[in-house]
């Protein structure tokens, strides 16, 4: 898979879900809390984070997977 990057678009810790802007144009990709790379402690999205991520076919449509913090 190919890593790509994008911008929190928004990210409700309370129904561990959010979306995702890919910085290359197209639709915005569900992003879900399990599929968020954490060091430990809780796992989260906060608007405008700058992310890493790869794209994998879910249940509803392209989403984004190996969500991790840009560097």
């Amino acid at each position: 898979m190919t890593t790509q990057t994008g911008t929190v678009k928004w990210f409700d810790d309370g129904k561990g879900f959010g979306f995702i802007t890919p910085d290359g144009g197209g639709k915005d990709l569900f992003a879900h809390f399990s599929e968020i790379q954490s060091t430990g402690g809780f796992r989260s999205l906060a608007e405008n984070q700058k992310v890493q991520f790869e794209v994998k076919q879910g249940q509803k449509g392209p989403q984004a997977s190996n969500i991790r913090a840009a560097t």
